[in-house]
């Protein structure tokens, strides 16, 4: 089936974007394109330490304030392109966060791959449950993969993916959570009339549901986008 060739997912931190566009990933053979992970990677590269650059975005990333919207674009627009040679579907899990980052990407989907190509998923949970899952998540210290306590998950130790020292982030406390909240308010959700504005379509999901409900409901949205386009 013809899928999108770029999946966008969007909403609060903790709401299970990045969940999502793994689930996406492995079930539709889409490149997850973690815009946060591959900024984490950059501003803690061994090798990057004495840059100015890095060390003022590395501070901002650790205080919850937006990376330097021109600073993400280099590094965004360097691996899209990369992949887009490849000829990858791309799957973003909370990229763009700011008007100014989305009016640059939205110009760089736009002339790769076309805006009909494009589908946002908007993932929607309250400030209380987004607070919860990131004060009580646990992230590999190798692969990143982030894992939600429950009462499964709640005396794991290692990475169900790799193994690697499961860990919590200098970031995930009330005071940064609240911070990024603020963020998001101030800088992401006017992207939404940007979105609107240029045509792509957007999709509302219920991120209260458990992973497998939110990823059952993405799956249908996509097959019947698929359906609508071949048609």
């Amino acid at each position: 089936m013809a899928y999108p060739k770029i999946v966008i997912f969007m909403g609060l931190p903790g709401s299970g974007k990045g969940t999502q566009a793994d689930l996406v990933s492995e079930r539709f053979g889409f490149f997850h394109f973690d815009t946060g992970r591959v900024l984490e990677k950059e501003w803690y590269d061994p090798a990057k330490q004495n840059d100015p650059v890095v060390v003022r975005e590395r501070k901002n990333f650790e205080s919850g304030v937006l990376n330097s919207p021109d600073v993400v674009n280099t590094v965004v627009e360097r691996y899209i392109k990369q992949y887009s040679a490849e000829g990858k579907n791309l799957v973003f899990s909370g990229s763009p966060r700011s008007i100014v980052q989305a009016e640059f990407l939205f110009k760089v989907f736009e002339s790769l791959f076309g805006y009909e190509n494009v589908l946002v998923f908007a993932v929607d949970v309250s400030e209380d449950t987004s607070l919860f899952r990131n004060s009580n998540r646990r992230v590999c210290k190798k692969c990143r993969t982030p894992v939600l306590w429950n009462s499964e998950t709640k005396d794991w130790r290692v990475c169900p993916k790799c193994g690697g020292e499961l860990v919590k982030r200098s970031l995930d406390v009330p005071e940064i959570i609240k911070e990024r909240f603020r963020e998001y308010y101030r800088q992401t959700e006017p992207v939404f009339e940007l979105i609107k504005k240029v045509g792509i379509e957007t999709v509302h999901v219920n991120g209260e549901l458990p992973p497998e409900a939110i990823a059952e409901e993405v799956r249908n949205h996509l097959e019947s986008w698929s359906k609508k386009h071949t048609t």
